[in-house]
């Protein structure tokens, strides 16, 4: 999302075509509703001006990987 504002004046004007997209990869990335509320969270998030800063792939990979992972192997342990 932020490799657009490499190019002047064109960074905001892209994130028409980027946003769609991202949704879309984000719901193809991770399956179910978690998917879905992420793909809905990141088109949002992107279609929004100044909203591009907030991480939001990076975001779903530490809540999948980290969080989730994390509570995953405690009950595994028990």
């Amino acid at each position: 999302g932020m490799m657009s504002f490499v190019i002047p004046f064109v960074g905001e004007f892209s994130d028409i075509v980027w946003a769609p997209f991202s949704g879309w990869l984000m719901t193809r990335m991770y399956k179910g509703k978690v998917g879905q509320a992420a793909g809905i969270f990141t088109f949002v998030e992107e279609i929004i001006p100044g909203f591009d800063i907030i991480p939001s792939f990076t975001l779903m990979w530490l809540y999948t990987y980290v969080f989730k992972g994390a509570k995953k192997e405690q009950t595994i342990e028990v």
